[in-house]
């Protein structure tokens, strides 16, 4: 190979130990999501990942087991306006108890005040709730909702703050009036939106004076659903599923239930909730699935969530954060392996690709988890995108400008462009390798440009080499040097080939033609004919970069190489423009030969077998068929 000054920036010793550092910080990122970010905050849009998922997996299929009756719009036009009298308040859950045949009835609503116009509304309702399947409410107030905490009414039921639940500490209440502080049910209708706005989860229990105090919803289902004991989680909020929408509820006006217009067996055996949804009277709140939803329907769709919990319905558990943290370990590796030998392009997609999947998993574990951060993976994959591509973009151009600064012109472009993609710390580095090395010289140049002027010398020279380089880089060759009027070739490095012995055997084919052909073009304009001679000799050879900080070449060295150059000089003894050595026609496979005899080369103690292309070119098993008479010594026949 030409000797070429060449500037050898050393890759960075540290690069595998500095992708190793970005695919262990990517997995951090993630274990830090899903353990360490603080409460209550939404880790790379977490919640809005989770807000879409929700969406794509809300049902409209009927909730059988819930009944909504709604004080509505139509039902205050018809009755009167809110408030209304207790009475009417008592005639609607004594109707849905008695007529209606309702397992429990919740009240959405408070009733701090009491009403000593209202007859024995306030008596009835007193007596429902001590004694009868009715659930009423209370509102607590928590920390950061107002400067001044509310205490209005008289707080009912709760337990000594004790167990696994610490409950939610709250600051303040409003509760219903004393007359109604004996009922034997209450739950809390308070609630916490995230600070986007959007309420996703209710307090489970909330404490308040060393007592808890339970959800609306858990208070209905102890008091009413006749089922097996509700088994909560130990978190003192509990994600609201979503799972169905407002639609899915069986949802009654408060009117119709009053004049009895509804079939009575349409609530038997349901637990109902009573409240409004009137935009004058009802609360509203931002839902995953809409704004402006009616809080009677968050209630609903926890109570839905509560008894799929108690049926043994609820999707079972899955360990969401190891899943993700488990991506993320795979997403790491993957980079950490993958990126050295991919483009950045194909890295970036690779990302990306992984991205989505990741979106797939998150879809299903969402389910089964509600707890996991979903987009932590995510996260995770981002930062070998903004970092790793990056790093190892660069690094690919360190390599990629020393391998072209002592490769360019010398070795085909395919293996060139093979070894930018390999991962190989240093693929010049010197290193054994099994390779053919081919020797072309052109017979007789002195005698050629000797009596030419130096310009067509010089073109001389320029077309034969021509017509030697072209086959060497065609058949992915390695140009190790010219040598003046010839050149030095190999096969089988940088990068190893299984076929580099056909592989030259093939080049040589292609310089003789090319050479014949420019030799008869020169005899047609009455110039001296050409001839080339080719040695080739196939064994292992030390090949890599040799030489000093200031210059270095890429070349092979090793008996192998000494004797194709040995081969190339014995040509000018024989009528045959190629001779072949023993170790080429070894590992030949698409070649046929003829054995020309064996001779003691320079420098070898013992003769060396010496072989031909066969006249012959049909593609078939080698066979070394004909005999000829070596100069020196005469070879036996091969069998």
């Amino acid at each position: 190979m030409r000797h070429s000054p060449v500037n050898r920036p050393r890759l960075l010793s540290g690069a595998a130990a500095i992708r190793f550092s970005f695919a262990l910080a990517a997995v951090l990122l993630t274990v830090w999501a899903q353990w360490l970010k603080p409460p209550a905050s939404s880790f790379f849009a977490d919640e809005w990942l989770r807000d879409r998922m929700i969406n794509l997996q809300a049902s409209s299929a009927e909730e059988p087991r819930i009944l909504v009756v709604d004080i509505d719009e139509a039902s205050t036009s018809e009755l009167g306006p809110w408030p209304w009298p207790r009475e009417r308040m008592a005639d609607l859950v004594e109707k849905l108890i008695t007529i209606y045949k309702a397992k429990g009835v919740a009240l959405d609503i408070v009733l701090p005040d009491p009403r000593p116009d209202s007859g024995d509304g306030d008596q009835r309702l007193a007596l429902l709730a001590e004694h009868g399947p009715l659930v009423t409410a209370q509102i607590f107030e928590y920390p950061g909702a107002s400067e001044n905490p509310v205490r209005d009414g008289q707080l009912a039921g709760g337990v000594p703050a004790k167990g696994s639940h610490a409950g939610v500490p709250a600051r303040g209440y409003i509760a219903n009036h004393a007359g109604m502080a004996r009922a034997a049910h209450v739950g809390n209708i308070g609630f916490i939106p995230d600070r986007d706005g959007v309420l996703r989860r209710l307090p489970l229990f909330t404490r308040y004076q060393d007592r808890l105090y339970p959800a609306l919803t858990i208070a209905l289902i102890d008091c009413c659903s006749g089922g097996p004991p509700l088994r909560l989680p130990a978190d003192d909020f509990m994600r609201v599923s979503y799972k169905r929408d407002w639609t899915a509820f069986t949802v009654v006006s408060a009117a119709d239930i009053l004049k009895v217009r509804i079939r009575p067996d349409s609530a038997h055996d349901r637990l109902v909730l009573v409240g409004s949804s009137a935009m004058g009277q009802g609360d509203r709140v931002t839902t995953p699935l809409a704004a402006q939803r009616p809080g009677l329907g968050v209630h609903a769709a926890m109570l839905s969530t509560l008894l799929e919990h108690q049926a043994g319905q609820a999707p079972a558990p899955w360990p969401g954060k190891i899943i993700a943290v488990l991506f993320s370990i795979g997403i790491a590796i993957i980079a950490m392996l993958g990126f050295p030998r991919l483009r950045a392009v194909s890295s970036v997609g690779l990302l990306l690709g992984s991205m989505l999947v990741w979106l797939v998993v998150a879809y299903f574990t969402s389910r089964h988890d509600p707890a996991f951060v979903t987009t932590a993976p995510l996260a995770s994959a981002l930062f070998l995108l903004i970092v790793a591509v990056p790093f190892q973009w660069q690094l690919t151009q360190t390599r990629s400008r020393h391998l072209l600064d002592t490769l360019r012109q010398y070795v085909a472009r395919e293996v060139v462009d093979e070894l930018l993609r390999s991962d190989l710390r240093d693929p010049l580095k010197p290193a054994r390798r099994d390779v053919t090395t081919l020797i072309a010289d052109m017979e007789g140049y002195t005698t050629q440009v000797e009596t030419l002027p130096v310009e067509e010398a010089a073109q001389l020279t320029r077309d034969f080499l021509d017509c030697l380089t072209g086959p060497v880089l065609e058949q992915k060759g390695t140009l190790d040097k010219y040598t003046g009027d010839g050149l030095v070739a190999f096969w089988g490095a940088p990068l190893p080939v299984d076929n580099h012995a056909d592989l030259a055997l093939d080049a040589a084919r292609e310089i003789v033609r090319r050479v014949r052909q420019m030799s008869a073009h020169r005899v047609d304009q009455g110039k001296l004919p050409l001839r080339v001679r080719i040695g080739i000799e196939s064994g292992e050879a030390m090949a890599g970069d040799f030489g000093t900080s200031f210059r270095s070449i890429y070349t092979a060295v090793g008996d192998s190489v000494n004797t194709a150059s040995r081969l190339e000089q014995a040509a000018r003894d024989f009528p045959h423009d190629v001779i072949v050595g023993a170790g080429t026609v070894g590992r030949a496979t698409r070649h046929r030969f003829i054995l020309l005899g064996e001779r003691l080369l320079r420098g070898k103690e013992r003769p060396t077998t010496l072989f031909t292309f066969d006249p012959d070119p049909t593609d078939a098993p080698k066979t070394m068929a004909v005999t000829t008479t070596d100069p020196q010594r005469t070879a036996e026949p091969a069998r």
